[in-house]
């Protein structure tokens, strides 16, 4: 990994008077198996490297990228970046941010032993979980999927206003999608394990979970329309989390995206609910001691027993607000010039299991699965309409399951309506976490 801090130094070291220089620079290996009938149905494993560079001179900012490390192609793509910058509109905002002070979380996020697992092996899981899933439940009549994926990426950014910093980091995981049935009646289910090295990623776990989804929606019919409590399951709720924590970041707020602009200190949401997002928790497969512009990450209360505490800032969308960067800063890959956004979401855990919770609320709506997330929530007037299958809970007790509902309020009434968070923490492959979360006064529409 030195070796991509030496070049990313070196490029922030051709910066001329009066210009700031900022290298990206990344190497990943990323594998991707998918089987099918006992038999590999797809293998890829590559690996990659690039810079990005960011150029800022009199008030204009210039990118270029180029997929290689040699040192040449860099001092081309820096020239490129500069060549973008003459063309850009000015903007008296753009710069690259300084050290701040803050210190870095020290995170050990990579495992060698993902380096050194052996392809076969890889495939050798693939083909163990789509054979258990096959033998867990004579109801199974497809495996639709089954895939291991695991990636190792290494980064380093350098900047001429002070930052090198570097970072590693290893995710694997093994996950299926599967259609049961009984009758005419089929119903699909999805389960999954991740981890960051091989040992931890459990392939019993993920297809019990498959099975399990979709053979307990076997017999689910279209229910009467009704208002009622729904409990969304951690995997939902990590969803509908990250829709909310997409009106949080800077840029929405800025640009009137954001149904939260102007509400900062107030309640927005029940007490019940703390929401985070914390790089700095080793736990969490988002997690990293820098931010994509060299800013030690920290942790950003979101909203904190239903007030909303803070919004999400890069050092651009920072300086436009009037703040400090809340060491914020995303990008897809070093392609991209960096914009803001959460990396590890988390809803803050509440004392109850998942009995408790169910037992608490009675008589509800368990949500497995929903459909037109994104599309049936409007993020700037909160406005939410989606289709979802589940379970009925009567007396505290999972029921029938149903399915073809559509579920409706607006996120300002759901946030607030939260009657009980769960103590079922679930870690995600992606940027969020989930526990389950009820919420009161839904309206499900069916019969």
């Amino acid at each position: 990994m030195s070796e991509l801090l030496d070049l990313a130094t070196r490029v922030v070291g051709w910066a001329s008077d009066g210009e700031q220089v900022e290298a990206y620079v990344v190497r990943g290996r990323d594998t991707d198996i998918d089987v099918f009938g006992g038999d590999i149905e797809s293998l890829s494993s590559a690996e990659s490297a690039g810079i990005g560079i960011r150029v800022v001179s009199g008030s204009r900012q210039g990118f270029a990228y180029a997929g290689s490390l040699d040192e040449d192609v860099a001092a081309e793509t820096l020239a490129e970046a500069r060549d973008n910058a003459g063309f850009a509109s000015p903007d008296e905002w753009v710069g690259l941010p300084e050290p701040d002070g803050v210190a870095a979380a020290h995170l050990d996020l990579w495992r060698d032993e993902l380096a050194s697992f052996p392809t076969d092996e890889k495939v050798a899981r693939a083909l163990d979980l789509e054979a258990r899933v096959r033998a867990a439940d004579p109801r199974i009549r497809q495996v639709q999927s089954a895939s291991w994926g695991d990636s190792a990426v290494e980064t380093a950014v350098a900047s001429s206003t002070g930052i090198a910093v570097t970072g590693r980091r290893t995710v694997c995981a093994v996950s299926t999608f599967v259609a049961a049935g009984d009758g005419d009646d089929t119903q699909t289910g999805y389960g999954w394990s991740v981890g960051r090295r091989p040992e931890d990623v459990d392939v019993e776990k993920a297809a019990a979970d498959a099975v399990e989804r979709a053979t307990r929606l076997l017999g689910a019919t279209k229910p009467r329309s009704e208002h009622l409590t729904i409990v969304l399951e951690p995997r939902i709720a990590a969803s509908l989390l990250s829709i909310v924590a997409g009106t949080l970041d800077g840029e929405s707020v800025l640009k009137g995206r954001s149904m939260f602009a102007d509400r900062l200190g107030e309640a927005v949401a029940a007490s019940a609910l703390t929401l985070v997002d914390d790089p700095t928790d080793a736990d969490a497969f988002g997690a990293v001691a820098y931010d994509a512009e060299g800013l030690a990450t920290r942790r950003n209360v979101l909203i904190g027993e239903g007030v909303l505490g803070q919004f999400l800032y890069d050092s651009a969308t920072a300086r436009r607000a009037g703040t400090r960067s809340t060491g914020s800063a995303v990008r897809a890959g070093y392609k991209s010039a960096p914009g803001c956004g959460a990396r590890a979401l988390l809803p803050v855990p509440g004392p109850m299991s998942r009995d408790e919770l169910y037992a608490a609320v009675g008589d509800g709506l368990v949500v497995q699965a929903v459909s037109g997330l994104h599309s049936g929530v409007n993020p700037v007037s909160g406005d939410f309409s989606v289709g979802a299958e589940g379970v009925l809970l009567r007396g505290g007790e999972p029921a029938a399951p149903v399915r073809e509902v559509n579920i409706a309020s607006t996120l300002q009434r759901m946030l607030q309506g939260v009657v009980a968070v769960g103590a079922d923490l679930e870690r995600l492959p992606g940027p969020a976490a989930g526990v389950s979360l009820a919420i009161a006064d839904v309206a499900m529409s069916g019969l």
